[in-house]
């Protein structure tokens, strides 16, 4: 459902960067956020419009490098002004910069005309982004004192709309050619013949910033047939001039440890923004496939009894992130201060402990060696003697018993509470195997027992099969030991639950798969199933 209008509209032309979608500013991302109605490009990324509240209306209006546009200008300048005459924020998401080459000026120039506010955000251009991502500097002090960016889209040979492609090649040291591609060989050309060394070096650099770059590097002369060659197209940037050389040395993005792979998030979408950052950041492409849905117990009444009698217990732990979260959100709404909380309180892990401090909680033990049911069992026995103290256990509903069992043998009075229940997600389980039947995806992660059940029942003979090819890695001894009962073992076991924790563990197997060599060489598990991995208590 939309929100109700402002008394009068504004306008944001957002700059959504060259392709990855974490290169978007924080203020861009704020506006996107905050917008009712966002019109975007195709070359914006779609994982932006993520960021877009609930109730936003989303136009897509095409505009694709030389494709045809979805609308064409006249029409997105109609749309921006009608949405923003309704008292709506508008966001005009566009790919790079708004002002450069993207035509911000023509829809600032058409609010201007209908009296509307507007306000530019600009964005991280591909002219720069694309270069610097294949190791390329557009200046250096050693090689380019100055540089062009100019547009490839016009049609060279056409007099009367020509760019002046003969004195640009002589003028400045680095020439940026952005929409290119299509007239790539007559642009050369002209280059060439206006005086431009055939020797300059010169490479084109395809999906810049993104898991899929590709980067041809050649002598001026000789581009257009490695390019040619190598199958690449648009959308694409060429790049002209001595600064190209360095990028045998300098060239960075397609030596992270992970690139170009595709890697499988099944970890919770609350929480899961880590770990895709993580992997971006390492080369990969996140394929994020929630494979655990987590919600409120049905009947909350056993909970809200224990939140109201805390002071009667001894000690309150903690078995993984969710059960802090969950705990700690049901007790704002009951208005419990659990600040004042007397009991101890246990965390099996760092990452558990961190948010139960955020939380107002008073962490007061954590197990020193591995964070999962048995190790916080026996920090307990050692530090905290059970015998004739009450211990409450807010879990998922799925937990293991381990530490419950193992208290009262020690002679605890332990109460077990749901704090959350374990849903099965809603997946496109068909679509899901015809990716790991085609080999469309490299690596398989999981953060909990439950994200790695829940993957193998949706599985047939062939996808599993499939599935065994995959690079898999787990979260915590638990998980893994669930992925090895399924026959899917994994060849990575992070010991911390974080999502950047099971990131790095992947990048250093696969590093020390490929060569020791390789420039990009270089785990706290959860709940119910007891080991604080992020899933029944991070994921």
């Amino acid at each position: 459902m939309s929100r109700e209008p402002r008394t009068r509209g504004r306008v944001t032309l957002v700059g959504a960067g060259p392709g990855a979608p974490d290169l978007i500013t924080l203020r861009g991302a704020a506006a996107v956020r905050d917008a009712d109605v966002i019109l975007y490009d195709e070359l914006a990324s779609e994982e932006l419009l993520r960021l877009a509240s609930s109730g936003a209306l989303t136009i897509n209006v095409g505009r694709r490098g030389h494709d045809a546009p979805t609308r064409n200008q006249e029409e997105v300048n109609a749309l921006i002004v009608e949405h923003a005459r309704a008292g709506r924020a508008v966001v005009r998401l566009k790919g790079g910069d708004p002002f450069v080459f993207g035509r911000g000026g023509e829809e600032a120039s058409a609010c201007v005309e209908a009296g509307l506010a507007f306000e530019v955000v600009p964005g991280v251009s591909s002219a720069l982004a694309a270069a610097a991502y294949a190791g390329i500097p557009v200046t250096d002090r050693r090689h380019s004192a100055s540089f062009a960016v100019v547009t490839g889209h016009k049609d060279p040979t056409r007099v009367s709309e020509e760019t002046r492609w003969a004195a640009l090649g002589t003028a400045v040291d680095t020439l940026v050619i952005l929409m290119g591609m299509r007239n790539l060989e007559e642009l050369v050309s002209r280059i060439v013949a206006g005086g431009k060394d055939p020797e300059t070096p010169a490479a084109v650099v395809m999906e810049g910033t993104l898991p899929n770059q590709r980067v041809v590097e050649a002598p001026l002369s000789q581009l257009v047939e490695r390019v040619r060659r190598a199958g690449l197209g648009a959308p694409a940037a060429v790049v002209v001039g001595d600064v190209v050389k360095l990028r045998k040395t300098l060239a960075w993005w397609e030596h992270q440890p992970l690139f170009g792979m595709r890697v499988l998030v099944t970890r919770s979408e609350e929480q899961a923004g880590d770990m895709l950052a993580a992997l971006r950041e390492r080369g990969a492409e996140p394929v994020p496939i929630p494979m655990i849905h987590l919600v409120e117990p049905q009947d909350a009444t056993p909970l809200d009894r224990a939140l109201g009698r805390i002071e009667d217990y001894d000690a309150i732990l903690f078995t993984s992130q969710n059960a802090v979260r969950f705990f700690s959100d049901r007790a704002l709404d009951l208005g419990v201060d659990l600040a004042a909380v007397g009991a101890q309180v246990v965390c099996v892990g760092p990452r558990t402990a961190e948010l139960a401090s955020e939380r107002g909680l008073p962490v007061h033990l954590v197990p020193s060696k591995r964070f999962d049911a048995e190790s916080m069992l026996a920090e307990i026995v050692a530090q905290v003697p059970p015998r004739g103290r009450r211990f409450l256990l807010p879990q998922s509903e799925v937990a293991r018993a381990v530490l419950a069992d193992g208290l009262r043998a020690a002679g605890g009075e332990v109460e077990r509470v749901t704090v959350y229940r374990n849903l099965p997600p809603d997946v496109n389980a068909e679509g899901l195997r015809a990716d790991l039947i085609a080999g469309r995806l490299d690596a398989l992660t999981f953060t909990s027992p439950s994200t790695a059940r829940n993957f193998v029942a949706m599985l047939d003979t062939e996808a599993r099969e499939a599935a065994k090819r995959c690079v898999v890695a787990a979260i915590g001894r638990v998980t893994a030991e669930t992925l090895e009962h399924a026959d899917l073992p994994a060849q990575v076991v992070a010991r911390e639950s974080g999502g950047r924790q099971l990131v790095e563990s992947l990048a250093a197997h696969v590093v020390s798969q490929r060569s020791p060599h390789w420039p990009g060489a270089s785990s706290e598990p959860s709940d119910g199933e007891s080991t604080e991995r992020p899933t029944e208590g991070a994921t």
